[in-house]
């Protein structure tokens, strides 16, 4: 019966159902390995495409490139190559992946270059900070890649690692980085595009070896151990960052982790508030900074809060707590602003848009995906029903709409008398008080 059972299990897990023949996986991967012809003229205008997402703040556009991307070719190739002991593919994987990459960093980098939107949008800081998962993704992606690639059928796993270990937005992303002069953003970006490569070229390896791949011999024994030599220093100079850059990872996301949870816990008081906080992760010593606003803590309050810091595995972590708007202190009051913003926007997500203030009756209409299909160049606004309160007399006030938008480029007069008339009839207001801001 357990003989029985261990076969059924077997049989579900076998890998060589359906599996194509060697000669063709090895082949098909060789091909996919070059960038030239098609597969260079395709990762450049993946890049254009990425870099248009990352711009405009699409995730449908930059799904679209990661499916067109020709990328997964070489590092499947360099793992492949490390797997079966064939010198000559992992050099070539490792020439063109450095080719592809080259070419993609510029590229991408002309585009941020010329293009009139500079802002860094979310998914574009998305890819700037590398986290745990990512090594995981990857890692995960690259078995998931070779599985699909040893298939006959080929199907549709290939273009799906693609999208969900996200090589190309990085890529995109270090060249807004090079493009814009932020070295921070470029250097996460290139962070993040090598923990992909290095961890679908480790998880293509391993699907190798245990499929049993014919290895390469030579005629030469000492010639084939030198040769093995070579591949297994280059497989250890492949996987020690990665180690290193997971372990640096996995630190950074427990400090943080660590840090919200002692903030949420210590700092949760009636008559002091955090607007902002921020981690700085060191490795060896880091840091959280809180902006308090309130009634002042007095010191010993805070002495004691330290003290319990070890408590949540912040032993060699330090905490600087500024409270007030004390001039001598460089406070940013961007991130201020934001916070609170935030914290109002979290207490009405239902309602984020709109205001209704005391006695000016019913809710005004979300009106954003109209507003985006009328006007392709706004990008946020908020609308409320508000009162006008004269000066001149305290008795004499008006009640009145009004409305914020911001835009990507400048509204000409015609624009603005348009969607000015546009929402005095959509929202059905006596008078629109319309505010145009631009980025």
């Amino acid at each position: 019966m357990r003989q029985s059972i261990f076969n059924i299990i077997k049989t579900r897990f076998d890998l060589s159902i359906d599996q194509a023949h060697e000669d063709s996986i090895t082949s098909s991967l060789k091909k996919s390995v070059d960038f030239v012809g098609a597969n260079l003229w395709t990762l450049i205008f993946a890049i254009f495409i990425a870099s248009i997402g990352l711009n405009v703040n699409s995730t449908a556009v930059i799904i679209g490139a990661m499916l067109i991307s020709p990328l997964m070719g070489p590092i499947m190739g360099v793992g492949l190559g490390l797997g079966i002991y064939d010198v000559d593919l992992v050099k070539k994987g490792l020439r063109n992946l450095l080719v592809a990459t080259f070419i993609g960093i510029v590229t991408s980098t002309l585009y941020f270059i010329i293009t009139p939107l500079h802002t860094a949008q979310s998914e574009l800081l998305a890819r700037t900070t590398p986290s745990i998962w990512d090594v995981f993704i990857a890692f995960f992606g690259g078995l998931a890649g070779m599985v699909g690639a040893s298939r006959k059928e080929k199907g549709n796993v290939i273009p799906g690692v693609a999208i969900a270990t996200a090589l190309m937005p990085p890529l995109c992303t270090a060249g807004f980085g090079l493009a814009t002069g932020n070295l921070a953003y470029f250097f996460g970006a290139i962070y993040l595009y090598s923990i992909n490569s290095v961890f679908i070229c480790y998880g293509t390896i391993i699907i190798v070896r245990f499929l049993k791949f014919e290895r390469r011999h030579f005629t030469d024994k000492i010639y084939e151990n030198k040769i093995s030599r070579y591949i297994y220093i280059i497989l250890i100079i492949t996987i020690l960052p990665s180690i290193y850059l997971g372990y640096r990872i996995v630190d950074k996301s427990i400090f943080e982790n660590n840090a919200q949870k002692f903030v949420n816990s210590n700092f949760h008081l009636k008559k002091t508030q955090v607007v902002n906080q921020k981690n700085i992760y060191g490795g060896d010593t880091n840091k959280i900074e809180l902006l308090l606003i309130g009634a002042e803590m007095p010191q010993s309050t805070i002495d004691s809060i330290v003290a319990k810091m070890p408590a949540h595995g912040l032993k060699h972590t330090l905490l600087d707590v500024k409270q007030g708007l004390d001039a001598k202190q460089e406070i940013d009051f961007a991130q201020i602003k934001a916070s609170i913003l935030e914290d109002v926007f979290k207490k009405d997500s239902s309602n984020r848009f709109n205001t209704v203030h005391e006695g000016l009756g019913d809710n005004l209409p979300d009106i954003g995906g109209e507003l985006k299909a009328l006007f392709p160049a706004m990008k946020s606004y908020t609308a409320t029903r508000t009162i006008m309160h004269s000066l001149d007399s305290l008795q004499h006030k008006d009640s009145m709409t009004m409305v914020v938008i911001d835009t990507k480029r400048f509204l000409t007069l015609t624009e603005r008398e348009k969607l000015n008339a546009w929402l005095k009839t959509r929202l059905q207001a006596d008078s629109i008080r319309l505010i145009v801001e631009q980025e």
